[in-house]
């Protein structure tokens, strides 16, 4: 089991609420902090004194104040994490369910667990925790999909805004305008047509409002 433990959260009952879970799994060392910047500076500073801590549990989202930030975002705190100290395990800990953000923190980042604040979430925590300590990986029952076989696909930034987009009621002429307009590229009719016609394929979809069904079963839109 870990010995020395960061939690970054900002909703104090969630705090206390991991704090005890992991007090009742044996960890003598658990330290909180409010910000990812003090987390980040903790987790410096551990190293700098040749006292590691084992593993992160940390939100996704930190509401904004009266302190800036350089660290805004728990992504931006684990993608700082992963790049200078990877060997730190990290659980995150969120609300955010969308499949696709779930994967890039794998993919991307390589946290080693990812659990949705749920009825069953500090149960999952307590599951999760046990596997990253195996050096095992853990996914939520909520976001078990993130590796399907049709998350496995080449799925980019710009499919899910196009998907978005026509879930929200434009038109495919109505995006290009959008896209020419905000500089997005490729904001052509007949490239946003092409791309459409690949993810039909790439998802055995019927027409656009088909994919976007799947895109909403998936959970990327």
């Amino acid at each position: 089991m870990f010995k020395r433990v960061l939690i970054a959260e900002d909703m104090e009952d969630i705090n206390k609420g991991v704090h005890a879970l992991l007090t009742a799994l044996g960890v003598n060392d658990i330290q909180q902090v409010q910000y990812c910047d003090d987390a980040y500076l903790k987790i410096k500073r551990s190293q700098l004194d040749n006292e590691p801590f084992d593993l992160l549990i940390t939100d996704l989202s930190f509401k904004a104040d009266h302190r800036s930030q350089k660290y805004a975002s728990g992504e931006a705190l684990v993608e700082k994490i992963n790049s200078e100290f990877p060997k730190l395990k990290v659980i995150v800990f969120s609300v955010e369910d969308r499949l696709q953000r779930v994967r890039n923190l794998f993919n991307k980042h390589h946290i080693n667990a990812y659990v949705c604040k749920s009825r069953s979430g500090l149960k999952n925590l307590t599951k999760a925790i046990d596997e990253v300590a195996k050096d095992a990986t853990f996914l939520s029952p909520e976001v078990a999909n993130a590796f399907s076989a049709h998350n496995d696909l080449e799925i980019e930034d710009y499919d899910i805004s196009l998907l978005d987009h026509l879930s929200n009621g434009l038109s495919q002429e109505e995006i290009s305008v959008l896209y020419q307009n905000q500089h997005i590229s490729p904001a052509s009719l007949s490239s946003i047509e092409k791309r459409l016609n690949k993810l039909r394929i790439q998802f055995n979809a019927n027409n656009a409002i088909h994919l976007v069904a799947i895109f909403k079963d998936l959970g990327l839109i």
